[in-house]
């Protein structure tokens, strides 16, 4: 264990070099690796998106030859210093995600202590998954309930279906030649009465697979006006669903509340809000049920701890959003084991059979769940050789290019 009270960690270490690898997974994974003038370094994760690659470079000019230690420090510093590249939301916040996760895996190592440690240890050692299973091949009740059993057949007991995926009723359907389905008119967020009821067919054939006892989550991607969410939640209660996400645009906490309190199905949102105020209004007002910061995009694990704590004192459950490779993931698994209120974390690649390779310490889920490592940091070593050969074209791969 490194003595940071009377070695050169304390006040001699510095950072040295803030570099990146853009791994093509389900979705682009933008590593961050943090090293040291020491040679110690930290591996972390920001979500992908355009410009979040060139904010972490103009970042990094800003924080060469910091303390590593001063992690809240340097991310203030970082919010101050990038203000003018819009510091408060957006690619420029998820920039400095990547590289927060990254500082407090280093931090965590040269500590030699778990990465939940640091945010007051562990409520529990196992990290229950929820999987997003998207919609299927075709669809079809069928295929949805395909998918279901596939999950449970893996071992999970949660699982989440997009409602807005593309289907019949929709004018997205180039095949649609029947005027009754061709009415729907996608801007207006408007839903017929022909695709609410698709929509409970196919949600009453998962149910029926997978049975009362599985959580199912669903989710509407922002799809939908007030009035029309409302009657899709109420036709849906029957069915019992864990939650219905973001069934209305993000941008309007009011609209949001005005579906949480007209339903008795819990309302979930979060995964486009960014930092505790963007928070703040959707929990003080109880817009909804659960939260789900997206912990690599919305400003990193201290953030979503304040996000946590304060969902926690309004009574409400965290469940982040989480498209990650095996790091972001086991790094946000870290903090949710650190969460009295934490309910489920999104697992995102059940399709991906590469996506565990990417570490050497497998396997990562059993049984539904992410085990934790009592390894220091995260716990996780990456597989250069795997994720080099994943490696996007035309980046970097921390320093070489690709």
């Amino acid at each position: 264990m490194t003595d940071y009270l009377t070695n050169e960690w304390g006040n001699g270490v510095r950072i040295a070099a803030v570099e990146t690898a853009v791994i093509e997974g389900n979705f682009d994974w933008i590593l961050v690796r943090v090293t040291t003038d020491d040679g110690s370094s930290g591996l972390g994760e920001a979500y992908w998106g355009a410009g979040v690659l060139e904010l972490i470079e103009a970042a990094s000019a800003f924080i060469i030859s910091k303390n590593p230690f001063d992690v809240a420090r340097i991310i203030f510093e970082l919010q101050r210093c990038l203000s003018g590249a819009g510091s408060q939301a957006g690619a420029t916040v998820t920039a400095i995600s990547g590289i927060e996760l990254a500082l407090w895996d280093l931090v965590a190592r040269a500590l030699d202590t778990p990465l939940s440690t640091l945010f007051g240890g562990r409520f529990r050692d196992r990290i229950r998954l929820y999987v997003d299973l998207h919609a299927g091949e075709e669809p079809t009740p069928e295929s949805w309930a395909i998918r279901a059993r596939d999950a449970l057949a893996r071992g999970f007991s949660a699982v989440k279906f997009d409602l807005d995926a593309p289907h019949p009723y929709r004018a997205s359907s180039a095949e649609n030649t029947d005027p009754w389905r061709l009415w729907y008119e996608p801007y207006n967020r408007t839903m017929s009465a022909a695709e609410r009821r698709f929509i409970v067919d196919v949600v009453s054939a998962v149910r029926a697979a997978i049975g009362p006892d599985t959580d199912l989550a669903l989710d509407c991607h922002w799809k939908y006006t007030v009035s029309d969410a409302i009657a899709l939640a109420h036709a849906l209660e029957p069915l019992l669903p864990v939650w219905l996400e973001d069934p209305v645009p993000p941008d309007n906490v009011d609209a949001l509340r005005a579906v949480a309190r007209s339903t008795r199905l819990p309302i979930c949102t979060g995964e486009n809000h960014y930092r505790l105020a963007g928070f703040r209004e959707l929990i003080l007002r109880q817009a909804c049920q659960y939260v789900a910061p997206d912990i690599p995009k919305m400003g990193g694990l201290l953030e979503a701890r304040n996000v946590a704590a304060l969902a926690e004192l309004y009574g409400l459950l965290v469940v982040p959003h989480n498209v990650a490779s095996p790091i972001g993931t086991m790094a946000a698994a870290q903090l949710c084991a650190a969460i009295p209120n934490f309910f489920a974390l999104e697992f995102h690649a059940f399709d991906l059979a590469w996506w565990e390779e990417l570490v050497f310490e497998r396997p990562l889920i059993q049984n539904g769940h992410l085990v934790l490592p009592d390894r220091p940091g995260h716990g996780l070593t990456l597989n250069v050789d795997v994720a080099r050969a994943h490696a996007k074209r035309g980046t970097t791969f921390f320093g070489e290019p690709v």
